[in-house]
């Protein structure tokens, strides 16, 4: 698990091997601060469970959260290497952010975003800040869902709607090839060939917005011990 942050020009990262009660631990002992920041769980498929290979994952210039799987990591990788990147991690989500950096060198941001659209292969969603864009954060989704949500001189990204409904009950979902551009006060929405796309802001309803765990550990569990009433409620 781990979290990252933009403060005055830098980014600032903690991460750590285990779940979000590790993190928050850690987050308790030290001051992140920032006004936009990106944080992320995720099962290791790319190496050992370790606070290396945890996410984000951070050059000098660009953090990056990631669902999904990059197929093409390796042969990406590799090619990365031939121009001079090193890698810290084990990871197939490192490759974005050395993929992003090179691209930034001789392109904007949205015409980098486009590049590494193109390049990478799999299903993946993911968020990204960079050191010199401290107002914004872009999401990207390819297989893996993402959505946004919308509050008050705020806005966020998250997996689905119920990452978000703690905050807000406004939401906006990225169809497949889309990627935003998330700023407090607007949200860019374009498709895979950069045309801009006008959202609906959906609204969730009362019983969406108060679905949670309750006194359950998970939400598996939680599943699994309601089947009788979800049947009942199907028959009925």
């Amino acid at each position: 698990a781990g979290i990252a942050t933009l403060n005055e020009g830098y980014i600032n990262e903690i991460k750590c091997e285990g779940r979000v009660d590790v993190l928050e631990k850690n987050l308790s002992k030290t001051s992140l601060r920032g006004t936009i920041g990106i944080g992320h769980v995720r099962w290791a498929t790319h190496g050992k469970p370790s606070s290396v290979n945890a996410h984000p994952h951070s050059s000098e210039n660009v953090s990056v959260v990631h669902n999904g799987i990059i197929e093409n990591s390796t042969i990406l990788k590799k090619l990365l290497i031939k121009k001079g990147h090193k890698f810290k991690s084990q990871t197939d989500t490192e490759v974005i952010v050395h993929l992003i950096t090179e691209y930034l060198k001789k392109n904007d941001l949205k015409k980098s975003i486009l590049k590494i659209l193109k390049r990478l292969h799999g299903s993946f969603a993911l968020g990204i800040i960079f050191k010199d864009q401290p107002d914004l954060i872009v999401g990207a989704r390819r297989g893996s869902p993402l959505a946004v949500g919308y509050g008050p001189n705020e806005n966020y990204l998250g997996s689905d709607s119920y990452a978000l409904k703690s905050m807000t009950n406004k939401i906006s979902y990225l169809n497949d090839g889309e990627f935003c551009i998330l700023k407090k006060d607007n949200v860019e929405f374009f498709d895979e060939k950069g045309n801009k796309v006008n959202k609906k802001i959906l609204e969730l309803s009362s019983k969406e917005q108060n679905y949670d765990k309750g006194d359950y550990k998970h939400f598996m569990a939680k599943e699994i011990e309601e089947q009788p009433t979800t049947i009942k409620n199907c028959v009925n």
